[in-house]
């Protein structure tokens, strides 16, 4: 989640791609929005020896505009023993 986190910061459309899982990965990472500001991970469950999932905060502002706070419920799968990215819910 963190390196994933940092990729954002760092625009770095191709550490995400390849950390995201295939079956879900978008065709393009759009990161012209948002000015990251900081991660705050709440709690990290892992479901068996291959899925977790992951809860954390994120901030972030746009423009000029207030600093933001995303609460979201990630899921991780892991894959050729590398953690992948699958999916989220904002919450």
């Amino acid at each position: 989640m963190r390196s994933r986190y940092t990729a954002y910061v760092m625009r770095d459309a191709a550490y995400l791609r390849a950390s995201w899982h295939p079956r879900t990965c978008p065709p393009t990472v759009d990161l012209d929005a948002p000015v990251w500001m900081g991660l705050e991970v709440k709690s990290v469950h892992a479901l068996d020896d291959d899925h977790a999932e992951v809860e954390f905060v994120a901030r972030y502002r746009i423009g000029g505009g207030r600093a933001v706070r995303m609460r979201e419920r990630s899921r991780f799968e892991r894959e050729g023993g590398r953690w992948r990215y699958v999916d989220g819910d904002v919450i």
